[in-house]
């Protein structure tokens, strides 16, 4: 029998260190050639690791979350034969397949993360019952009003237990015991019981997006300018295309947010760019690549629709069906995470009248629209019904001035409420 150390190879240039995020074997347990080890992520990519022997695991290097170096031993596997069997070395490139690439601040891995079984915390100690509690009467009946009866039924208390200040128990008495047990002894039916305490260890992408929002607010000064938007016409627009669509997608008032978008970035190029910070460059990007934040069970996702500004409503509306079932069901491609140059982030179906979103670093903006409600407005001296909705944006204040936020806001809405200028030259 031999053992073969596997050591964690060269998986990106500038690379140092991996993240266990999952095991797919257990000490004792067989592996065989080619079968999954583990995967892996750095803050390029989540990378599988295969096995290169068949044989028995016998050490496995940490627990999920834990930080391995490049080049040192990840497993340890006894194979059939004889004498020691020697690891390739520690700088030979992986051919492994990318799961997909993790964020900056915004481009986050599709890998399922494995989270700890929780640990129930010990239960505390019952509290100290200070109120006396002799039955009434010692085996008399208990004497009350219908009326205390019913309620101490559906509080679950047996009156038994409840001691009275006069010939039979009142309310009164009913408060002082459940006052001075603490509860203790009953349940209401339908009420909630405390549970344990769950610690989760914070790994994978779940640490990612908290290192990626976390490096966004210390290193970006950020200010949100929030506007109320009548949307009242463009909803009549987006049902009447709704009602003659055809074979095509539902429209959303996402492709029209992004019609809009990117219409007016032209003449506000500070929007659409990126800020490096060691070169102190700001880069204003000619296209728009658009990444929209999508929630998936894996963890917060920003898959990017590329040359937003080369597509139609209905287009945008195909692509951002695409992207987010491809986000949500982990088959998006490195490509489709990353290169972003403006976020959008709507939590709107969720409701909620403002928002304050945090930039998805290195970008300089992101625009969040938020819930449509349907308010009275005055139309000159006439009131009418309304949809309205904010829309918020967060900027850089290094690279973005309030004027220029507000400025590029007031164009959007201009567009936003005018909407027959979304499909005029």
């Amino acid at each position: 029998m031999a053992r073969y150390s596997f050591r964690l190879p060269d998986i990106g240039e500038g690379i140092a260190e991996a993240e266990i995020v999952a095991w797919h074997v257990r000490v004792g347990e067989r592996v065989e050639e080619d079968a999954q080890l583990a995967d892996m992520m750095t803050d390029k990519a989540t990378v599988e690791m295969e096995s290169p022997v068949s044989g028995i695991v016998v050490e496995l290097a940490g627990e999920v979350g834990d930080l391995i170096p490049i080049g040192s031993t990840l497993a340890v596997i006894e194979t059939d034969g004889d004498g020691d069997v020697e690891a390739p070395p520690a700088d030979t490139p992986v051919e492994q397949e990318i799961v997909a690439e993790t964020p900056g601040a915004e481009e986050i891995s599709v890998a399922e993360v494995a989270v700890p079984e929780p640990v129930a915390a010990p239960a505390p100690p019952p509290a100290p019952v200070s109120a006396p509690v002799a039955a009434v009467g010692h085996g008399k009946p208990v004497l009350a009003s219908p009326a205390v009866r019913a309620r101490a039924k559906d509080l679950g208390v047996d009156l038994s237990k409840v001691q009275a200040e006069g010939d039979r128990i009142r309310h009164s008495d009913l408060d002082a015991f459940l006052r001075y047990s603490g509860g203790q002894g009953y349940h209401a039916p339908g009420a909630s019981r405390a549970r344990a305490d769950e610690p989760i260890k914070v790994i994978g992408m779940r640490r990612k997006i908290a290192e990626n929002m976390a490096a966004s607010k210390r290193a970006i000064p950020h200010f949100t300018y929030v506007e109320e938007m009548d949307v009242t016409a463009l909803e009549e627009m987006r049902a009447d295309l709704n009602a003659n669509r055809g074979g095509r997608p539902k429209l959303t008032m996402l492709p029209f947010l992004i019609v809009a978008i990117c219409r007016t970035i032209p003449q506000f190029p500070m929007i659409n760019a990126r800020y490096d910070d060691e070169g102190g460059v700001v880069t204003r990007y000619g296209a728009v690549h658009l990444g929209m934040a999508t929630q998936t069970d894996a963890g917060l996702m920003v898959p990017v629709i590329r040359d937003a500004q080369d597509k139609n409503v209905w287009q945008l509306a195909s692509e951002i069906t695409r992207l987010a079932e491809a986000a949500r069901t982990g088959k998006a491609k490195v490509e489709e995470l990353t290169g972003g140059t403006l976020t959008v982030t709507s939590l709107g179906p969720l409701g909620g009248i403002a928002t304050t979103p945090v930039i998805n670093r290195p970008e300089v903006a992101i625009i969040g629209p938020n819930k449509i409600v349907e308010r009275p407005v005055f139309d000159g001296d006439e009131i009418r019904r309304a949809k309205l909705m904010n829309l918020s944006i967060s900027c850089d204040h290094r690279v973005v001035d309030g004027w220029d936020a507000a400025s590029y806001v007031q164009a959007l809405k201009k567009l936003i409420e005018t909407p027959v200028l979304l499909f005029a030259d």
